[in-house]
């Protein structure tokens, strides 16, 4: 990757606006991001149902956005831009 700064990486990806997925496609999505790793969201954060709904509110208000990465073929919510 001539150019690019070293340790920095660089994904290819394409945005996807949340509104464009199914609503069982975007929960199932923004579930599997808030179970990813427990251990990040500690005990006070909250229960599943609470996690999702602040997910959803930081995809609305453009605080959080999906990307679909063409490299590894797979989307991740990331912060919005």
């Amino acid at each position: 990757m001539a150019g690019n700064k070293p340790g920095v990486i660089h994904e290819e990806g394409v945005e996807v606006p949340y509104e464009q997925l199914g609503p069982e496609t975007l929960r199932n999505m923004i579930e599997e991001f808030v179970t990813r790793d427990v251990n990040d969201w500690g005990e006070a954060s909250g229960d599943l149902e609470n996690k999702i709904a602040q997910v959803m509110l930081q995809l609305k208000n453009r605080k959080a956005r999906i990307v679909f990465d063409l490299k590894s073929e797979t989307a991740n919510i990331v912060p919005g831009a």
